[in-house]
């Protein structure tokens, strides 16, 4: 299986990413990005996937059943939380932007059918996670506890400031000892420019993925509209470089009965949380809010 997917090698002569379980070679979870034109409009038929439906760079509106969402975005990933929709399997779903747009649309294989519904991102949580170099910022739209409308799926987004480390320590959600929750993750990389707004492949960072056994041990340099994927063991850290922000967006689902975020940590680095305690965090966390750049 090949993990890391470097940009242009998911698109297709109609998205930008199209990733399913069968193209990850796992069950359950799937990532679509669609730019739609000025004036332009796209529509989706999402068979037994449910999805959040979320604005990367420009606003939309959904129509989907009887229901019309309007979701006002953002310039991009870096200037402010947005809004967001949630759509069920087996719908028909109209995406219609007046100024044009891109969009993600992170999916999860489920069962049960919900309703569709709207996310304001006046509601979405920001937490400030860690402290020192590895202070990041963590959106929370999509997450259990905060978002409870989804059958499988969950998605957060994350902001590292340049030169900081996230996904720190290394930690994991499979099926090995002493984890209880299992999830497929995958990991879809924007990478700011020196403006530290604007998504470019001019920077860069990196992202590691390794298993205890070594059947997986993955170092890599990641730049703007890169994917990775965690099928199993250790991720982290993502490491920002010096100039250049870091954004991903985590997908995740499995086969669990209920939706769960719960991971372990690789045991030589879980000291480091303790470590937190003397540090400070980054004042440059947060970044954004639903109202803006913070700072």
């Amino acid at each position: 299986m090949t993990l890391h997917r470097p940009h242009g090698t998911l698109s297709t002569p109609s998205d930008v990413i199209s990733l399913t379980p069968r193209d990850a070679g796992w069950t359950f979870t799937g990532l679509r990005v669609l730019r739609i034109e000025a004036g332009g409009s796209r529509t989706v038929e999402t068979g037994e996937f449910e999805a959040f439906v979320l604005p990367l760079a420009g606003s939309l509106s959904v129509e989907v059943g009887s229901e019309r969402f309007e979701l006002r975005g953002r310039d991009s990933v870096f200037t402010r939380v947005t809004d967001f929709a949630y759509v069920p399997r087996d719908e028909t779903v109209v995406l219609v932007s007046e100024q044009g747009c891109e969009v993600a649309l992170p999916m999860a294989r489920c069962e049960n059918r919900l309703t569709p519904k709207y996310g304001s991102a006046q509601d979405v949580p920001v937490e400030v996670r860690g402290s020192g170099n590895a202070t990041r910022q963590v959106t929370n739209f999509g997450v259990p506890g905060v978002w409870d409308h989804a059958d499988k799926l969950i998605a957060c987004e994350l902001i590292t400031p340049d030169g900081n480390w996230s996904s720190y320590p290394p930690h994991k959600h499979d099926s090995s000892e002493p984890c209880e929750v299992e999830n497929e993750e995958i990991y879809y990389f924007r990478i700011a420019d020196r403006d530290q707004v604007t998504p470019s492949r001019t920077g860069f960072g990196f992202h590691r993925t390794y298993t205890g056994d070594g059947t997986i041990d993955e170092d890599v340099t990641v730049r703007d509209g890169d994917v990775f994927l965690i099928p199993r063991g250790y991720h982290g850290p993502c490491v920002a470089a010096p100039g250049y922000p870091m954004y991903y967006l985590n997908v995740l689902a499995g086969p669990g009965p209920e939706r769960s975020m719960a991971f372990c940590d690789d045991p030589a680095h879980t000291w480091v949380r303790d470590s937190w305690a003397a540090q400070e965090q980054d004042p440059r966390c947060p970044v954004t809010t639903a109202e803006g750049r913070v700072k």
